[in-house]
């Protein structure tokens, strides 16, 4: 079996009467004999995934599962070597450096021994 890395994309909706709609990306390690079976097992995963619940605050969450975007191969890979790069574009940039670095930060507070 070789392993693959695949994009599955969901729409998260919240019944909270905003217009704003949430999607959420998640890299998946995939083990598989091809490719195409690789994306296939991908898209299986994401509809099993698919869920509606009632939040903490009594609203209606959906997650939908849209579908599969990429899938690579996983070969010898070396230290460092780059797997997923995604640009983001924004009107308020400082407000996005915080966000990362804040993120940043959980990962260190969870591993005390970054310090």
């Amino acid at each position: 079996m070789k392993k693959y890395i695949a994009k599955l994309i969901f729409n998260i909706n919240i019944d909270n009467g905003s217009d704003s709609t949430q999607f959420d990306e998640q890299i998946r390690v995939i083990e598989s004999y091809s490719l195409e079976d690789a994306f296939h097992k991908a898209r299986g995963i994401g509809k099993r995934e698919e869920e509606t619940f009632l939040d903490a605050e009594n609203k209606l969450v959906s997650w939908q599962f849209i579908d599969v975007t990429e899938v690579y191969p996983i070969e010898d890979t070396k230290d460092g070597e780059q797997l997923y790069s995604n640009t983001h574009k924004t009107s308020d940039a400082n407000s996005f450096i915080r966000f990362i670095r804040q993120k940043s930060m959980e990962i260190q507070a969870k591993n005390l021994t970054f310090a």
